[in-house]
């Protein structure tokens, strides 16, 4: 019996049946089809809006030139450098609004300027590196030929390096015979008003560089350039100092945020 119920399941030399033989019926089941569907792929992030606006404004720029943007959007233009992923106008315009004008920014203090929201240490050293190169571009035609015939040229050289200080500053242009420039020093610095300035040290530092005469330089914090009466007699003292060692006082302009002034041209000089 149990030899016989053991050859129901295989056959000859022992091969195992296969299920299919043990269960002929099929299954009345249609196989799945399923369709393959791609999970879906994120869409693409939008630029940011200022892309567009930065490129246009660049665009502007070259085709119709500086005259054609705001003091603002020059401002933009020179900041894209310093922060490339965020929108700059709200910053120049910030800029602007605290020191006044495009002179006032670029003048105004780092630490000052730091603390702009928005500004940052990064923001104020590159503006002071674009208010260096006016400065470094304005002061080489004075090397280049007599400073006395280029009046206006002087002016603006002073004004780019003092009118937006926060302090007094007095500074010397030392000239040669040509009245070419040597050197131009400042000799001191000083509180919001005053600048304590040593006659004897001017004529001092004219004889070390051999000049034939100098300009005098200062500013006035408050903005405006009207010469003081202290402005009057500290000229007369380095007057009398350097006239004492042949070199000559061209002139003392006085700095202002919105103008200057000249000794000479008042009939102090």
């Amino acid at each position: 019996m149990a030899a016989g119920r053991g050859n129901k399941n295989k056959t000859a030399k022992g091969a195992r049946v296969e299920d299919s033989e043990l269960f002929p019926f099929k299954l009345d089941i249609a196989p799945l089809d399923v369709e393959r569907v791609s999970a879906p792929q994120p869409a693409a992030a939008a630029k940011p809006h200022y892309h567009e606006h930065r490129a246009r404004l660049r665009k502007r720029f070259d085709d119709a030139g500086p005259d054609a943007l705001a003091d603002y959007e020059l401002l933009e233009l020179a900041l894209f450098r310093t922060i490339p992923r965020q929108d700059t106008k709200p910053l120049a315009k910030a800029l602007l609004a605290k020191f006044g004008d495009l002179a006032g920014v670029l003048g105004a203090p780092v630490q000052r300027i730091a603390e702009v929201p928005g500004a940052g240490p990064a923001v104020a050293q590159d503006l002071k590196i674009v208010q260096a190169l006016l400065e470094r571009a304005s002061k080489t035609p004075l090397t280049q030929r007599p400073v006395i015939s280029s009046w206006s040229q002087l002016v603006n050289y002073c004004r780019v390096a003092m009118a937006h200080e926060p302090r007094e500053q007095f500074r010397v242009l030392f000239l040669d015979v040509k009245n070419q420039l040597i050197a131009d020093e400042v000799m001191n610095e000083g509180t919001i008003d005053h600048a304590p300035v040593y006659p004897r040290e001017i004529a001092r530092r004219a004889l070390e560089l051999s000049a034939a005469a100098v300009i005098l330089v200062h500013n006035h914090p408050s903005g405006d350039p009207k010469p003081s009466a202290a402005d009057v007699a500290i000229t007369r003292d380095i007057v009398a100092a350097t006239d004492a060692i042949s070199v000559k006082v061209h002139d003392h302009l006085v700095i202002g945020r919105h103008g200057a002034e000249s000794f000479k041209s008042l009939g102090l000089l």
